[in-house]
């Protein structure tokens, strides 16, 4: 089986268990890495246009792994984020960053968080090296090895 062909069985299963593991883990830290996870992929090729605002809006809205949250609490804490970046990239990636690694010491959350990041990174059908590049910095912050998640 090809490398693309590997990912994506992956990514498959992995979006068909997220919306159970994630209600284990619905608690406000967690929230917080899982929307700074999605500012930080949209963000990855250096700022965020409106049009991925939007995209990031409509995946959040739909997902079946993050429903367990209040819509208007994870828009809010998305605009957050992003607005960071919109202030100042280096800075609004730290904010991202610095809420990320609250997961560093539980792995089974910190690889759900992962495996949400890849989800949106791949939304569009296109997860790209810069999509890939911030999401094996996430697996550093919270301490997973990239490889585990092929990339």
């Amino acid at each position: 089986m090809s490398f693309s062909g590997t990912f994506t069985n992956w990514l498959k299963n992995t979006q068909a268990s997220l919306r159970d593991q994630v209600k284990k883990f619905q608690n406000r830290d967690f929230m917080d890495a899982v929307v700074a996870g999605c500012a930080l992929v949209a963000a990855a090729d250096g700022h965020i246009e409106s049009s991925e605002k939007q995209k990031m809006a409509s995946y959040i809205n739909r997902s079946e792994e993050l429903k367990v949250f209040d819509m208007n609490d994870v828009i809010s804490r998305f605009n957050h984020f992003v607005s960071g970046f919109e202030f100042d990239h280096g800075v609004g990636k730290m904010e991202a960053l610095k809420a990320i690694g609250k997961l560093k010491n539980n792995p089974e959350a910190a690889r759900i968080l992962i495996g949400v990041c890849c989800a949106i990174g791949a939304a569009d059908g296109d997860f790209d090296e810069k999509e890939k590049i911030i999401v094996r910095e996430i697996c550093q912050t919270v301490n997973l090895n990239p490889a585990d998640f092929q990339l």
